[in-house]
């Protein structure tokens, strides 16, 4: 069963929504560094073995930073950092400098050849474009076709000339 209709329940909330994660942007700033921090700190490790007495190695590799790693870092979902409607231009240049840091660093570990630089190309959305021309050569005898025929193939050649 519905509330009443009418019913002024709302007006009983000590408040609507949720709260702010962080009240200045400095803070977001500070947290996201702390994020930032703990990746460098925190390698992946490969564990390999190696020599003739194969001795357990741990080899460190560097840890990406992601978006979903920093929302996990700071308790809250992709959904509302990508849609947090900040309340000033400050929040925006505090945004907009943490999704660059998360792409750059990216960016430069796969250039340096310590990220996988194909996942990193799909995730950062960096494409190769090729453009391919090809030339058709026959030795066809066009004599014996008749005008339909001929008028459906320069239909068709021109439609591939378009493209």
């Amino acid at each position: 069963m519905g509330a009443p209709e009418g019913n002024q329940f709302w007006k009983l909330r000590s408040k609507h929504g949720r709260d702010i994660l962080f009240a200045t942007p400095e803070l977001l700033w500070d947290a996201a560094c702390e994020y930032f921090e703990w990746c460098d700190e925190n390698k992946l490790m490969e564990v390999d073995f190696r020599g003739k007495d194969a001795d357990r190695v741990n080899i460190p590799h560097m840890r990406p930073y992601t978006l979903h790693g920093l929302c996990l870092y700071l308790d809250c979902g992709t959904a509302y950092f990508r849609n947090f409607n900040p309340p000033n231009e400050d929040f925006k240049s505090v945004i907009t400098r943490i999704t660059e840091t998360i792409y750059n660093q990216k960016f430069e570990g796969a250039a340096a050849g310590f990220l996988n630089p194909n996942i990193i190309a799909r995730d950062l959305g960096l494409t190769e474009k090729t453009e391919v021309k090809a030339e058709v050569k026959s030795d066809m005898n066009f004599d014996n076709l008749s005008t339909e025929d001929l008028e459906s193939l320069a239909t068709a050649l021109d439609k591939l000339n378009a493209h």
